[in-house]
């Protein structure tokens, strides 16, 4: 899981920025440095495979965005964050339900944080060759659950996932 904050400069347009999900990869990869070049400030934080089994997926991600925020320097007077108010945060904030439709900044920090999470699961790929987390990027495609089956979770799976713990407690039915 990987979060990012971003302090966008005032007036400083960044052509083709929108919602990361509506970009191609390649797209996203293109706009990173130029929202490096248009931000006061950027943080990234991430919380692992056992913070999220522990915690769950949710209270996972806010401490993944805790930790971007920790690391804006300057610290911000107010956030605007994507989707709910972020829990224990001693900074004024405003939870903007598909923030990054609607706001720049959560926009540059939802691209920022995919294209890290993007070559990170690259490098996993190297690793754990046989998931081909380089296509699937970690999510449940059939060739991933095909994977899952013939080879069994790796150390990067959660165990808290529903077709990792289906696995692990019995055979895993696949659609062929």
């Amino acid at each position: 899981m990987v979060a990012a904050a971003v302090i966008l400069k005032p007036n400083r347009p960044i052509p083709g920025l929108r919602d990361s999900k509506l970009l191609s990869p390649g797209e996203r990869r293109r706009l990173v440095p130029l929202i490096l070049a248009a931000c006061e400030a950027f943080g990234v934080g991430s919380a692992s495979v056992h913070e999220i089994d522990r915690l769950n997926i949710r209270r996972a991600s806010f401490r993944a965005m805790l930790r971007a925020i920790a690391r804006l320097r300057p610290p911000p007077d107010h956030l605007i964050v994507d989707g709910f108010a972020i829990p224990g945060l001693a900074i004024a904030q405003t939870p903007l339900v598909s923030g990054d439709r609607l706001c720049r900044s959560v926009a540059a920090a939802s691209v920022l944080a995919k294209v890290l999470r993007d070559r990170r699961m690259d490098r996993l790929h190297l690793l754990y060759p046989a998931y081909r987390f380089q296509e699937n990027r970690g999510y449940p495609t059939p060739e991933h659950l095909r994977a899952l089956e013939a080879y069994g979770p790796c150390p990067l799976h959660r165990r808290s996932f529903a077709p990792v713990r289906r696995l692990l407690e019995g055979p895993l039915s696949l659609p062929l």
